[in-house]
């Protein structure tokens, strides 16, 4: 299933097509029988999924101790963390278990991620319906931890004091408030800081809340726009991986496909910084699609090249198409 993640296979028979003609090479990469649909498809049905994510754990674990000192925009000592979710929406008749809206399927992934290396850290796999709110109980957290927010345009809350800011950097203010809402009062009655800030690129305000008085206001602005790091993967894995079309219906499969796609991006950001090489995720991953059976050494496959920098070469014979 990895092999299939790496090189973007369409199906199980696809997958059991390409297996087949590389045979000869399937040795020396760890698959020591003859692959047959019919056992993928069992393997996705029974296996069971926690297995995979247990090794992606594992791989987490490498992962963040290598980028431990990435630096990620923001001068922080403490670890960033950036919680959100993405639905992958799915067919309701062929996937009657991932219940969304009356006539659609679908499923959530909720995930906080380590801003230095981009690497997922938390990951729960829940159907459409499950709120954000609800992945909470779940999230790693550490001493001294603090949030950074989206403020409502309704929030209805008291200003007890405001502090000076320099609008020539966006900021437009910077204030101690308390919530005032019948019910926002009493979940929380501490203090909150409201920062106000104006977006120059984009051109919309911004209104972040925090129970963080210590940073200055715009390494909380900054903090904030780290944020659109967990966007860029959920794009990254939608785009290069196999999260949007699966191999089987059931719960199990479905999640167990998901954990492998996990798996791999993880693998291939330990190969980057591992091996110290100045290519992108995507570059490596696309190397390594076509690269999997190859005994040549993996590190001049991945930095033997250079893209958009080849000179244009001369030859004697007239091209066909002269642009």
């Amino acid at each position: 299933m990895a092999f299939a993640q790496l090189t973007y296979r369409e199906s199980l028979r696809d997958i059991e097509t390409c297996l087949r003609a590389m045979q000869p090479k399937l040795y020396h990469a760890g698959i020591r029988g003859r692959v047959s649909r019919s056992t993928l498809a069992d393997a996705n049905e029974k296996r069971d999924w926690r297995i995979y994510a247990d090794f992606a754990q594992v791989l987490i674990g490498i992962a963040r101790h290598l980028y431990a000192n990435e630096d990620f925009g923001v001068h922080l000592n403490q670890t960033a963390y950036a919680l959100d979710s993405t639905t992958i929406d799915l067919c309701l008749s062929l996937f009657p278990w991932a219940s969304f809206r009356k006539h659609k399927g679908a499923i959530k992934l909720h995930t906080e991620m380590d801003l230095r290396g981009s690497i997922p850290c938390v990951i729960r796999i829940t159907h459409g319906k499950v709120p954000d709110v609800k992945f909470l109980d779940h999230v790693l957290l550490e001493l001294a931890a603090f949030f950074v927010t989206r403020a409502k345009h309704n929030l209805d809350y008291i200003c007890r004091s405001s502090h000076h800011v320099d609008h020539r950097t966006g900021l437009r203010s910077d204030q101690t408030i308390v919530l005032k809402g019948p019910k926002t009062s009493q979940i929380y009655p501490d203090a909150l800081r409201r920062i106000s800030f104006f977006d120059f690129e984009r051109h919309r305000q911004l209104v972040f809340l925090t129970n963080n008085f210590a940073l200055p206001a715009m390494t909380i602005a900054l903090l904030f726009k780290c944020r659109w790091k967990i966007e860029l993967f959920f794009k990254w894995i939608k785009q290069n991986l196999r999260i949007k079309a699966f191999y089987g219906t059931s719960e199990n499969a479905v999640k167990t496909q998901i954990w492998i796609a996990i798996s791999v991006y993880v693998l291939v950001a330990i190969i980057k910084k591992t091996l110290r090489i100045e290519r992108t995720l995507n570059e490596i991953l696309q190397v390594l699609s076509i690269t999997l059976f190859e005994t040549d050494e993996l590190l001049p496959l991945l930095t033997n090249f250079h893209l958009q920098q080849e000179k244009e070469q001369f030859y004697s014979q007239l091209t066909l198409f002269n642009f």
